[in-house]
């Protein structure tokens, strides 16, 4: 910009302060009657100022509604952290679920196989399981089979007793086991006596056809 122009502008500048002041303490009436002589006066000036005053609106608009979406955002983002948390909990939960529904069927297999072990060592046989045929059925054929044994006793041997009597207690131990909730050590149980189950009902099995030989 060249001297001239600073000094048309600094002159122009100056005078508008003046008129800026002398409008301060004006009345309505005639600061419009100023602001239609500054058009005409200033008129590069006034446009300036009039663009300026735009801006001036528009970047309050803008900033207003910069506000906004900052506290939406603010309120979303808490409310993104609140559902994330949640949905943490309910993955450990559902976590947690799956585990103990993993954990009860093995603790059923492990029962399963207990009473399984139990009743082949006093059958001889598997167990057939179904609706018609249960655990408790099961254990009430192991007690039959059982008390067949025990009644016996006076015509058995002393090891036949013994290994009678270990059965018993054995089966007792078992039930106790599975009516508390521990499969696991039923099946140990049922696991460790599973031959004493069997000698037993050997024993007796014996004693019934030698007593069957005798009677013909």
């Amino acid at each position: 910009m060249s001297n001239i122009d600073k000094q048309a502008v600094t002159a122009k500048t100056k005078e508008l302060a003046s008129l800026m002041v002398e409008r301060f303490s004006m009345n309505p009436v005639s600061c419009k009657l100023l602001n239609e002589a500054w058009k005409k006066e200033f008129p590069d000036e006034v446009a300036i100022a009039e663009r300026m005053l735009a801006l001036l609106y528009e970047l309050e608009h803008y900033k207003s509604r910069e506000e906004r979406v900052t506290k939406l955002v603010l309120d979303n983002s808490t409310s993104w952290d609140a559902l994330y948390k949640k949905l943490e909990a309910a993955e450990r939960s559902i976590a947690e679920l799956e585990r103990s529904e993993t954990q009860l069927i093995n603790e059923r297999d492990a029962a399963e196989s207990a009473l399984a072990d139990m009743y082949q060592a006093a059958t001889g046989e598997r167990p057939e399981w179904s609706n018609m045929f249960g655990f408790a059925d099961a254990v009430d054929v192991v007690e039959e089979r059982l008390a067949t044994l025990e009644a016996n006793q006076s015509q058995t041997t002393p090891t036949g007793i013994q290994l009678i009597t270990e059965a018993i207690g054995a089966h007792g131990y078992i039930v106790g086991c599975l009516l508390q909730g521990r499969p696991d050590l039923a099946l140990e149980e049922s696991r460790k006596w599973v031959s004493a189950f069997g000698q037993a009902a050997e024993i007796v099995s014996a004693q019934d056809a030698a007593g069957i030989g005798k009677g013909d």
